[in-house]
């Protein structure tokens, strides 16, 4: 249900911006109110709190013929919107030795549209009596699977967002839900410890435990496994990734590297490529807000540009990147969708949303079948990606061993694949026909600002670098 505080708030928000719009050529106001909760249950614990992304406030942009600043407050009031307007005039204003330190842009497009967006929660809400319980009984399964499961945890996370935009022209109101749920298994013997994750991630309570509890058995079994993983010893091998790792490669490769606020700044070597040959022509890659539908789908971005379903790669060409609204202000783009806020309080960005390589045509025990010597990747444990000088690395939790188009039994964990991003796309030789999005993780840019996000595709056989 959209947010009735912000509902409360709405004809305010208009008309500080027609006050400021009296000023300025160009002035908007964001609200956001995110809610929700986590429930942890573990083997010795169970906890109840706020989700990371709970948030409740509004930011004005306003233009001053020049260059866009921004005023974060928290709460607007009939009492209170008068002495607002005077400090974001006051707090906005830019002397002359400011100005010429800022790029100067053009004026927001500002098209006229008025809608209220609603994706509601699919199926069946539960209560916090019923997910602890659904939890503890997860977790029961889990434990009573082996002896050598020690430990155990199972997460819900839930959020609930709502959104305004009013500007002059554009009066946008949006409500969405997103749900997870997680399992982390520990498994012992002697001194020797390892986990394992499954990760139910749906608009759905119903669908997303449903698929932990469809996964348990095989995500206990996996973590007793890897008490006898071996380290791999480095090479240059034939891989196949599972959909989790090839959204891991398309995160970090040309998630980040295509970021067009990075094209301002000169810091992304993917501008110099636009056009260009980067990948094999069996590779297809998306990112948008509307592209699926996951952990990172909304109506409108933090700027109230609607969600787009962006082409980033075409048969191995890089077609184009991702921007925020300023961002294309100042290459003379179109913006895609993709600013966003870690909250009202912080920048708009260019940021991911929902990344993904498309699925292909071949059979995945065709490619295993293919494979005279290599390993199949599985689970993202973390990467990152350098995109001025297009060097990735991706850390996945285990490999499973394959010679002469069969698994050996053997497991390597962890994994660490490193390279050049068009040696390793352009490596890319099948594509599946099996297609996943795991919509659970979250992005930071650079070291901060993080935001809700998710990736996927197909598996993938490439040639790699690993250790």
């Amino acid at each position: 249900m959209y947010s009735k505080y912000l509902q409360s708030r709405h004809d305010l928000c208009l008309e500080l911006v027609a006050r400021l719009n009296k000023i300025y050529p160009y002035a908007a106001i964001l609200g956001k109110h995110v809610s929700g909760s986590t429930i942890r249950v573990s083997s010795t614990i169970t906890s109840v709190s706020d989700t990371m992304e709970k948030q409740c406030g509004f930011v004005a942009k306003i233009y001053n013929g020049r260059t866009y600043s921004e005023y974060s407050f928290s709460d607007i009031s009939e009492k209170t919107i008068d002495k607002l307007e005077k400090e974001i005039i006051k707090k906005t204003a830019l002397d002359d030795e400011l100005l010429n330190n800022h790029v100067d842009v053009k004026v927001m497009k500002d098209e006229p549209l008025k809608e209220d967006f609603y994706r509601p929660v699919e199926g069946k809400i539960f209560s916090k009596e019923e997910i602890i319980a659904r939890l503890r009984e997860i977790l029961a399964r889990t434990h009573s699977y082996s002896e050598k499961i020690a430990f155990c945890m199972s997460i819900f996370t839930h959020y609930e967002t709502s959104a305004l935009f009013v500007s002059k022209n554009r009066d946008l109101t949006q409500n969405y839900t997103w749900m997870n749920v997680i399992l982390v298994p520990f498994a012992r013997e002697g001194g020797n410890m390892k986990s394992s994750r499954c990760v139910g991630a749906y608009n759905s309570y119903e669908e997303s435990f449903r698929y932990v509890e469809e996964h348990l058995e095989e995500t206990a079994q996996t973590a007793i496994d890897l008490l006898s993983s071996t380290l791999i010893k480095p090479g240059v091998y034939d891989i196949i990734t599972d959909p989790t790792i090839t959204g891991l490669i398309a995160h970090e490769a040309f998630g980040h590297g295509v970021e067009m606020d990075m094209f301002v700044k000169n810091r992304a070597k993917s501008m110099h490529y636009l056009n260009k040959e980067v990948a094999s022509p069996l590779v297809e890659m998306h990112d948008g807000a509307s592209a699926v539908l996951s952990a990172a789908s909304y109506f409108f971005d933090d700027d109230g540009v609607l969600a787009h379903d962006t082409l980033i790669i075409k048969e191995g060409i890089l077609q184009t990147g991702i921007s925020d609204e300023v961002s294309a202000l100042q290459l003379g783009t179109e913006p895609t969708g993709n600013g966003r806020r870690e909250s009202y309080k912080r920048k708009a960005y260019t940021r991911m949303t929902n990344t993904f390589f498309s699925k292909g045509n071949d059979k995945l025990e065709d490619m295993i079948k293919s494979i005279k010597h290599g390993y199949m990747l599985f689970e993202t444990d973390n990467g990152m990606e350098d995109p001025k000088n297009w060097n990735i690395q991706c850390v996945c939790a285990y490999g499973k061993e394959i010679k002469n188009g069969k698994f050996t039994g053997k497991i390597v964990a962890p994994v660490v694949m490193s390279g050049y991003v068009p040696d390793l796309l352009k490596s890319i030789s099948m594509v599946s026909d099996e297609f996943e999005v795991i919509g659970s993780g979250h992005c930071g840019k650079g070291y901060k600002e993080w935001v809700c996000v998710s990736d996927g595709g197909p598996h993938l056989k490439a040639r790699c670098k690993l250790s």
